[in-house]
């Protein structure tokens, strides 16, 4: 699962990701929750970024409301499930990112962890988008993000973890036709554990409203 992540700008997210004229104007966030605006790259004649919120909205649906708008989508499932399948066709994403939340139980206390690269102040998550069009035939662009098994840096936490894309890999992800099976293993296979680092932080993580770099500052080592 990814429930929290953080996007750290102290590099310039055009550069890291092939845009060469954003105009976002992005600024640092260090608790991004579910139903949040947030940038995500895409590929449609350009590499573009773009405004999104998190929690995917299926082009289909007629009435929003009535319907979880999923986070988080499991990569072995994807071509299976009637809200995934079409969109590895041609609605495929990049989730900038600078790390993630996970929580550990210890008796009855749920311990945050945050979990990011070693080498890597900003990296890609795997993810796909859509386009749900209101009764006033407004555009709404939302994402999810994919997950897969838990390496071993992140399975003491939970059994679940985002799809980091390793950077040779983010262009296969981003264009081209839908990517076959075994591509998708490949791809969407976890990230290795010793390029990774994970900490306990503040409880404060916990509430949505908490946003500032304290949150991600260790209390203590895991290791």
């Amino acid at each position: 699962m990814c429930g929290r992540y953080s996007l750290i700008c102290i590099d310039d997210l055009g550069k890291r990701f092939r845009i060469f004229d954003p105009t976002l104007g992005i600024r640092s966030h260090f608790n991004i929750a579910p139903s949040q605006v947030m940038p995500v790259i895409v590929q449609r004649e350009k590499i573009e970024m773009i405004m999104m919120q998190w929690g995917l909205i299926p082009n289909w649906i007629k009435d929003p409301e009535r319907l979880t708008h999923p986070i988080n989508a499991k990569a072995e499932t994807l071509a299976e499930k009637p809200m995934f399948c079409d969109l590895l066709k041609d609605r495929r994403c990049l989730v900038p990112a600078s790390g993630f939340y996970e929580w550990k139980k210890e008796g009855t206390r749920k311990i945050p962890y945050y979990i990011h690269l070693r080498d890597s102040p900003l990296f890609a998550i795997a993810g796909l988008y859509d386009v749900w069009h209101d009764a006033c035939n407004e555009a709404h662009l939302t994402y999810t993000i994919i997950t897969t098994d838990a390496n071993e840096i992140v399975a003491p936490l939970h059994d679940r973890m985002p799809a980091i894309l390793r950077r040779e890999d983010e262009n296969r992800w981003l264009g081209g036709d839908a990517p076959t099976p075994d591509e998708m293993k490949r791809i969407l296979h976890f990230y290795p554990a010793d390029e990774m680092d994970a900490y306990p932080v503040s409880s404060r993580v916990n509430s949505p409203d908490a946003d500032d770099e304290q949150l991600i500052r260790p209390l203590k080592t895991l290791f």
